[in-house]
């Protein structure tokens, strides 16, 4: 699903970032691979804090041309803001409205489902209780359950050294956090940041390799993406 992290389909995937080390090239990446490798696969992203301009820029670098998809059904893309707008403005706020959206293209079929909620914390920043979003990540992920769909839920951690309610409970509900860091000892040109991956708390033991922080893999930032590469090794590609 995410190379060269190899992780299997079906699972809930965390991706914490931090604002000197944004996350986002791995969701473009992970859209893009999930469209050009399972043929009519169908794809969600609910989009907070991105315009879909952007989400088809991107693509558009790696051949990926978004409005086809949308136009034929593949690709559902959700605006959350225009959505939720009119229950924040009520002064009730309520994300089930959202969940009303994705209830037809998440019904029971044979292609791979990607879901992408992009991203978790803003939800929090514009108005949304703890007890609102995580009932919307309760249901949300049993849907997509039932779907045997892909789940990746990106999270901004604001405050590294003190982790906040919302990151605990996703904590509990996700299969694995895959962890973007900054250098401790800063960006530099050939490095732009590190990755790594820890089970979530409940997560059984499984096959897939986890990568600890004193093992993490570091990546650097070009035009089309990123390069993934060992520690001390910038010029080998994983």
């Amino acid at each position: 699903m995410l190379l060269p992290f190899n992780l299997p389909d079906g699972i809930l995937l965390l991706i914490t970032d931090e604002l000197s080390s944004p996350a986002d090239f791995l969701l473009h990446r992970t859209l893009v691979s999930h469209i050009k490798e399972a043929k009519n696969a169908k794809s969600i992203v609910f989009s907070v804090s991105e315009g879909i301009e952007r989400w088809k820029a991107i693509a558009a670098k790696s051949n990926v041309n978004l409005p086809q998809y949308i136009s034929s059904g593949t690709l559902t893309f959700i605006d959350v803001l225009s959505h939720v707008r009119s229950s924040l403005d009520s002064g009730q706020p309520s994300l089930r409205p959202l969940l009303e959206l994705v209830k037809v293209p998440l019904q029971a079929t044979n292609v791979p489902i990607l879901v992408i909620v992009d991203d978790i914390t803003s939800l929090e920043w514009i108005g949304f209780s703890l007890l609102d979003i995580t009932g919307f990540t309760r249901a949300l992920h049993a849907t997509c359950r039932k779907a045997n769909a892909t789940l990746i839920i990106r999270h901004h951690n604001v405050t590294p050294a003190e982790p906040d309610d919302l990151f605990r409970h996703l904590l509990h509900i996700c299969t694995y956090n895959l962890e973007v860091r900054p250098l401790l000892s800063g960006r530099s040109g050939s490095v732009s940041g590190e990755v790594a991956l820890h089970p979530g708390i409940s997560t059984p033991a499984s096959t897939v390799k986890l990568i600890p922080r004193s093992s993490a893999i570091q990546y650097r930032l070009t035009d089309t993406g990123a390069v993934f590469f060992e520690r001390g090794t910038a010029g080998g590609v994983l």
